[in-house]
């Protein structure tokens, strides 16, 4: 089995802002659509806007435009997210959400020589 590709980007995604979450995905969309192999790790409020409906108060343009953005996140390949695993118990989240859970130790370990951004 060959080892995968060391990723170009990685974020770690801690935002509750909408706006600020859909910033942070396009970078990593539009870098994994060029085929480099991206890492996310959703933490706390990013993670609770992953896995949940947006707040009120936003167009619904916005929030269909978000939605199709979390949608082509998830299915890219070369993109990896993760649930940050403190976030995920603190939570109460069920199961392995988006593509699994992950320490942040360990995220940072896997995203060794990627450019890293914090959104």
């Amino acid at each position: 089995m060959t080892p995968a590709p060391a990723p170009a980007l990685a974020a770690i995604l801690a935002t509750g802002e909408p706006e600020r979450l859909y910033s942070g995905l396009s970078v990593l969309v539009s870098k994994a659509a060029d085929g480099d192999r991206c890492l996310g790790l959703a933490t706390f409020r990013s993670l609770e806007l992953l896995l949940g409906a947006p707040p009120p108060g936003r167009s619904e343009r916005f929030d269909r435009s978000l939605g199709e953005l979390i949608a082509a996140a998830l299915e890219l390949e070369p993109l990896e997210i993760y649930a940050c695993s403190a976030s995920v118990q603190e939570l109460g989240v069920d199961g392995e959400p988006l593509g699994g859970v992950m320490s942040t130790p360990r995220f940072l370990r896997a995203a060794r020589g990627a450019e890293l951004i914090f959104v």
